[in-house]
């Protein structure tokens, strides 16, 4: 009895050494390296681009005084509609001491000018009635004064308009009265009455009392990386997103591409600008930030996968073809196989050849 105990228990002993030695051999053994399985489908596949900037009136001044002055009223306020010629503002002119110096000095250097010809020609003229000087004489005197007399008045109408913004010779022309020079929306106006503002002259840019821009006629101004920029062509379709309205989608038309880049941040940057075809329905204001999205390759149902399916090796490209059970996910093995590719969105490439529909290739590891 006791013998067949210590059999039963030397057996059972050795079968707990070979199921330890078991484990630990099961342990040590790799685990069995599992890929998920793609099929390739039938997609649209649209390679695009993005570009980035704001929208803006194509038509958009600042208009400035052509006198210096002080504010003394406007006629028009942020977000209202103006006609080309209608008055803005008007402007009380603070005349330039040294202009209005020399100016009124220029008037009395006419006015000698002018007393000295009128003698001469009395003088002519008197002798000319007695027949003592000819008559070619006498006209050339009698003009002489008729150019000094106008320069007279021509020095009294500049003092005038220094002083003034007008001169009686001038008609209905008044720098006093600031005129918008195109139709449509005042943007900003960054002057109230009472500010001094500069006039426009070969010296300075003049004060911007209003800017004003046609709302009407809408475009995309942005940039792309010089990466992009050789892919893009003028009249290419553009769909522009908003920043202040992410759900509406508007189209655009490529229309102009910078021949120049600009250096931004250390990237060379290439300027766009696009006509934007603005819905009735939306209100759109100047400067609102967009993405431009340019399709620059296109392909409608074609066969597809995942681009994480491709292997790229030796200026080459590959798949990993399935040629065991789909079910035995433990033992699956694979075929190498060449293929030829079309566009990628980054998401999906296109396969031209080398791989039928229905096939399974190899994914990411699980």
């Amino acid at each position: 009895m006791k013998k067949a105990l210590k059999i039963v228990g030397w057996s059972l002993v050795g079968l707990f050494v070979v199921y330890t030695f078991y484990f630990l051999w099961k342990q040590s053994q790799p685990a069995p390296i599992v890929y998920e399985l793609i099929t390739p489908q039938q997609r649209d596949i649209v390679k695009k681009t993005t570009a980035t900037g704001s929208v803006e009136a194509r038509n958009q001044v600042e208009v400035k005084p052509l006198a210096t002055g002080v504010i003394s009223q406007l006629m028009v306020q942020p977000g209202k509609h103006v006609n080309q010629g209608d008055i803005i503002a008007t402007i009380k002119i603070i005349p330039d001491m040294a202009q209005l110096n020399q100016a009124k000095s220029q008037v009395e250097s006419a006015r000698i000018s002018s007393e000295e010809q009128q003698r001469e020609f009395d003088r002519i003229k008197a002798l000319y009635d007695k027949g003592v000087v000819s008559r070619e004489e006498y006209e050339m005197k009698e003009a002489q004064l008729a150019e000094a007399k106008e320069s007279v008045t021509a020095a009294q109408t500049q003092v005038e308009v220094i002083t003034k913004g007008q001169s009686t010779r001038s008609g209905n022309v008044n720098i006093t009265s600031l005129r918008s020079t195109i139709s449509g929306l005042v943007l900003n106006v960054p002057v109230k009455v009472g500010s001094s503002v500069s006039g426009t002259s070969a010296f300075t840019e003049g004060t911007t009392v209003a800017k004003i821009a046609d709302m009407g006629d809408i475009i995309f101004r942005g940039y792309i990386d010089e990466t992009e920029v050789a892919k893009l062509q003028q009249n290419m379709e553009i769909e522009l997103t908003l920043g202040s309205m992410q759900d509406v989608k508007i189209p655009a038309t490529l229309d102009y591409i910078a021949p120049e880049c600009e250096l931004q941040n250390g990237a060379k940057m290439f300027e766009l600008k696009a006509s934007a075809h603005i819905p009735n329905d939306i209100n759109i204001r100047s400067g609102y930030s967009a993405n431009a999205n340019i399709v620059i390759a296109k392909a409608e149902q074609v066969l597809s996968c995942d681009e994480t399916a491709i292997e790229f090796a030796d200026g080459k490209t590959y798949v990993y073809v399935l040629t065991s059970d789909p079910k035995n996910e433990e033992h699956q093995q694979f075929e190498r196989r060449e293929v030829s590719v079309g566009i990628s969105d980054g998401l999906y490439v296109e396969l031209k050849s080398g791989v039928k529909a229905g096939e399974l290739i190899r994914g990411i590891q699980k």
